[in-house]
């Protein structure tokens, strides 16, 4: 198995530790080791493809992981803001959605071009909306800890502003990658 594929399967290794220290309540510091293993285990993704892209070592095994590492990541840190409150209900869920759908349309679009010989490259907004997302997860994590810790509520408020804010403009990005990604591919559609 090649560095790349390698690179991605430690950033799936990531996800139950990210979890565990985000979701236990046993030491203050826990979301805060959660953080610095998610943002490790985002970099992996921009070094996994980097490496595979320059050695040219992209692989279908390598496609797939990479795609599905990044995620799996994503929802993981998303669903657990928003069952614990971080992001107000009902817009976590909202948000969750809005994710979700787009990775799942994205997916059956991919699929149905792969049946087709298509290939449906990724786009600028597409990484555009990743890299928001990635500032987005990281920053809502950071904003549990400091209800978990009484932060001064002013300063808590502000920040949750400007996290919701960012989380706003990634949800918009998603849905925009989607509709460019599918008015771009809409071919894949079309019957024979």
């Amino acid at each position: 198995m090649n560095l790349p594929n390698k690179l991605s399967i430690l950033r799936i290794c990531f996800i139950p530790f990210i979890m565990f220290f985000y979701l236990q309540n046993f030491w203050t510091w826990g979301k805060i080791v959660a953080i610095a293993l998610f943002i490790l285990a985002a970099a992996t993704d921009s070094l996994d493809g980097y490496i595979a892209r320059k050695y040219n070592m992209v692989t279908d095994l390598g496609k797939l992981l990479d795609t599905n590492a990044d995620k799996i990541l994503i929802l993981s840190v998303l669903l657990m803001v928003a069952i614990d409150g971080t992001i107000p209900a009902p817009w976590g869920v909202v948000v969750s959605i809005i994710i979700i759908g787009r990775d799942m349309i994205i997916g059956a679009f991919r699929q149905i071009a792969a049946s087709k010989n298509f290939v449906m490259a990724a786009d600028k907004l597409g990484k555009i909306k990743a890299i928001i997302t990635d500032i987005a997860m990281p920053m809502l994590m950071l904003l549990a800890y400091f209800y978990a810790i009484n932060l001064n509520p002013d300063f808590v408020n502000v920040y949750a502003i400007v996290c919701y804010v960012i989380t706003g403009i990634a949800c918009v990005l998603t849905i925009w990658s989607m509709l460019n990604y599918m008015i771009k591919n809409r071919r894949v559609l079309k019957q024979d």
